[in-house]
């Protein structure tokens, strides 16, 4: 492993606790608003007329623009000035919230969303650069500590949040909380964060609308896709597979771009360095297992046990509850315990939880979602915080702002991948389990001659025989339906559970972090 250290140049004038805590407010608000309204979507769609096929697009248009301004973040703060920057991205963040709970009509609720994800998407990155910098070296675990606690339970405790607000008092209010926090948020960074000297205002440089343009239509189009292909059968659909085409052609030609030109719009170039390559494709791999069963669990309660919707998100908060506390324990852990060993033992408990979750079946009590949902918040813990620390140990202090927007996009568009991935083995394996079962609903299958008797009798005590054998198979075909679905959901906790155990290999390719007991000075 490597020796390298990081030398800290720079030091801010304010305490890097009270700067963590004016950034994390707008973090945490704003990661929040990535699942907060799910939970709310069917309330929405009957507020405004809409189907709940097109409320889904509240959801979407969010996803889009915080994507495009992700990997943006960088550059932006360096033509703005990052505590600009900032503060503009928060400003604009509440007043779209206070749009968007104003909204008249589905339209205007929707480019109220596209202005929050314009907001949003560069709160979390330069959050997380300032945070960084701001800490010496060997303090930078107990700060990313703090930042996952905004980052990993604001999108586990969102359903929860927002089904208690849309039941108590109207979906409107899951925007108009942002309000006083994003005031505060404000003031806080206005007294306390300060651009480093090496982020300096050049309005002067030149913009790179290429790059710009090919970056907005690769991730706008990929999200789409992401979002609605289960919905239009994938590429049965003419317009999925040339959403894909023109989205892939964006990918390479804004990588031949970027390479090529004097002053990216992204540099990445920073893919160079090891560390934060292999941590990229874990965070994906995390984000995809993390958002992947953060839709899937509740929609098991529903659907399937028949759990109202803020009881569900009630089973799903020890989850978040158990991330939040073993959050503190592993901020103050890093540095003395090798990262490696952390992220293993991360994985591994990742992957027993969904194991444990893939045993569920329809007679399972609460206890049996709520224990695999603790271990996988404390998994999440352990794997998060070294995990960041880990991918941004071997970058400068003038890289991290960069690499802090595209650690953030692929956070999203793991989540996103995780949440089609789901969809889609949920609706495709119900078919296919579906297709393999219906073969026991036979004349020769004495235990199904059985039930259907046995339904039969029952049934014919209150209409004719006719009916009743009628009934009696639809009772039957409607529990081997249940069953299938049931298996669907089995097989997507199992395969979590395999890609977490693929990622354990992988932290093998860390190169070693080693702190210094002083950080050097600057010359």
């Amino acid at each position: 492993m490597s020796d390298a250290t990081i030398q800290q140049v720079w030091h801010p004038r304010h305490s890097p606790w009270l700067i963590a805590a004016g950034v994390m407010m707008a973090t945490f608000m704003e990661v929040l608003d990535t699942s907060i309204a799910n939970i709310a979507l069917p309330h929405i769609a009957g507020s405004l007329s809409a189907t709940p096929e097109e409320a889904t697009w509240v959801l979407t248009s969010y996803l889009v623009s915080n994507a495009i301004i992700l990997p943006m973040t960088g550059w932006l703060a360096n033509f703005f000035g990052r505590k600009r920057l900032l503060i503009s991205c928060i400003v604009m963040f509440t007043i779209a919230s206070a749009l968007c709970g104003l909204a008249w009509s589905l339209p205007t609720l929707i480019f109220a969303r596209i202005l929050q994800g314009v907001g949003g998407g560069a709160m979390v990155p330069i959050a997380q650069a300032i945070m960084l910098e701001s800490f010496p070296p060997a303090k930078r675990g107990a700060a990313m500590a703090l930042f996952a606690m905004g980052v990993v339970v604001a999108p586990i405790l969102g359903p929860t949040l927002g089904g208690w607000i849309t039941d108590n008092y109207s979906w409107r209010w899951i925007f108009y909380i942002n309000l006083p926090v994003g005031i505060a948020a404000v003031l806080m960074a206005e007294w306390v964060v300060e651009d480093p000297p090496y982020i300096k205002r050049n309005l002067k440089a030149d913009i790179d609308f290429v790059g710009f343009g090919l970056l907005a239509v690769w991730l706008a189009t990929l999200q789409v896709v992401l979002d609605k292909g289960q919905e239009a059968d994938w590429f049965s659909a003419d317009w999925i597979c040339w959403f894909t085409a023109i989205s892939t052609a964006a990918f390479l030609g804004f990588v031949a771009w970027e390479f090529s030109v004097e002053h990216p719009l992204v540099d990445l170039r920073v893919f160079k360095n090891r560390n934060f390559t292999v941590g990229l494709i874990l965070m994906t791999s995390l984000a995809a297992i993390l958002y992947g069963t953060t839709a899937q669990l509740p929609l098991f309660l529903q659907t399937m046990m028949g759990y109202p919707a803020l009881q569900a998100g009630y089973a799903m908060s020890p989850r978040g509850i158990a991330a939040f506390a073993t959050t503190f324990l592993v901020g103050r852990i890093v540095g003395k315990v090798r990262l490696r060993w952390m992220l293993i033992f991360g994985f591994t408990l990742l992957a027993v939880s969904s194991f444990m979750l893939s045993n569920i079946n329809l007679q399972v009590n609460p206890a049996s979602v709520i224990w695999p949902s603790v271990v996988n918040g404390i998994a999440i813990s352990f794997i998060f915080v070294p995990l960041t620390t880990a991918t941004m140990s071997q970058l400068g202090q003038q890289q991290i702002g960069n690499a802090s927007g595209l650690y953030n996009l692929m956070r999203n568009l793991g989540g996103s991948i995780g949440i089609a991935f789901v969809t889609t083995m949920l609706a495709r394996g119900a078919q296919v389990h579906q297709a393999l079962m219906v073969g026991h609903l036979a004349p020769d299958n004495p235990a199904f001659v059985q039930r259907l008797a046995g339904a039969k009798q029952m049934l014919g005590q209150h209409t004719d025989p006719v009916t009743a054998t009628r009934q009696a198979y639809n009772a039957l075909y409607s529990l081997l339906d249940q069953q299938a679905h049931l298996l669907a959901f089995v097989d997507n906790f199992y395969l979590f559970g395999l890609m977490a155990l693929g990622g354990i290999p992988l932290v093998f390719l860390f190169k070693r972090v080693i702190y210094t007991k002083k950080p050097a000075a600057a010359h």
